[in-house]
């Protein structure tokens, strides 16, 4: 799960600097930003949430 929380927040990183250094694919931007939401959302969650042992 770490690996998948990796690779949507470097794909983020990657879609911002595109999407700043390309101004005519300015939607990129926006992707980029839900992506990084998303992956911060999900740290957080298994952050706070702890390790629970079955």
């Amino acid at each position: 799960m770490n690996i998948l929380i990796a690779i949507i927040a470097i794909a983020a990183i990657v879609l911002l600097i595109t999407g700043g250094v390309v101004p005519t694919l300015n939607f990129l931007l926006w992707v980029g930003l839900v992506l990084l939401a998303i992956a911060v959302i999900v740290f957080l969650v298994r952050y706070l949430g702890g390790k629970r042992a079955v």
